[in-house]
């Protein structure tokens, strides 16, 4: 089984390399990681080059995430169901429109279903039976209390990252099955770094992404 495994940064990505390449040497999951970048636009293009040269039976992406959810606690690992992109429109007279409402794209029109990039699989590939979360995609890390406010009423997200909607769209398009793991670094809006878990919450990932590479292992060889 061809697994490829990607986050935006070696920050993310590198311990869970590491540790899995040693503890799944002779496995039947044949592993490789990739960094793909930071946004929509790295993460997509290179997405798209890994699915074409590698034809993997499964992708996974994981990372770290903000959260709109206060009683969500920080280091708190998520498995995205469903994506939206936060900043694809138009601003008029002060007012955000998405492209659905402006009418430039059709709420069902492939891959999105109902304006989201819904992950299909998404039973079958939470092999853990973690706890499923709305996320939006943004470019631009959102600090404003009116933006995240706009964000929350427009798409009610638990997770915000920069390149959960590549993931999905690539995804979705290709027809292969993927996952998206997240575990909450900081909450949405705070910019003093000092309160964020950022290094809890990329080992909290990483004891995440072995245990979910063994229970895949272990359905293998039933």
């Amino acid at each position: 089984m061809r697994v490829i495994i990607t986050a935006a940064t070696n920050l993310e990505l590198a311990g869970s390399a590491k540790k899995a390449s040693q503890l799944f040497k002779k496995s039947k999951i044949k592993l490789s990681f990739h960094a793909t970048g930071i946004g929509m636009l790295a993460s997509g293009v290179k997405l798209t080059q890994l699915v074409t040269a590698h034809q993997p039976d499964l992708i996974i992406q994981m990372g770290i995430a903000g959260s709109y959810i206060k009683s969500e606690p920080l280091g708190k690992v998520m498995v995205v169901a469903s994506e939206s992109i936060a900043d694809l429109g138009v601003r008029e007279n002060g007012v955000f429109k998405d492209l659905f409402e402006t009418g430039l794209q059709k709420e069902n029109e492939a891959p999105f279903k109902k304006r989201k990039l819904t992950n299909q699989r998404i039973k079958k590939v939470n092999l853990l039976k973690t706890d499923t979360a709305v996320g939006v995609t943004i470019n631009e890390i959102t600090t404003s209390p009116k933006r995240i406010k706009e964000i929350f009423t427009a798409h009610n997200p638990v997770l915000e990252s920069m390149e959960g909607a590549a993931l999905h769209y690539v995804g979705s398009l290709t027809k292969t099955p993927y996952i998206q793991m997240r575990a909450i670094s900081n909450y949405v809006g705070e910019r003093n770094k000092a309160k964020w878990k950022l290094k809890e919450s990329i080992e909290q990932l990483e004891a995440y992404v072995l245990t979910y590479l063994a229970t895949l292992e272990n359905s293998l060889n039933k």
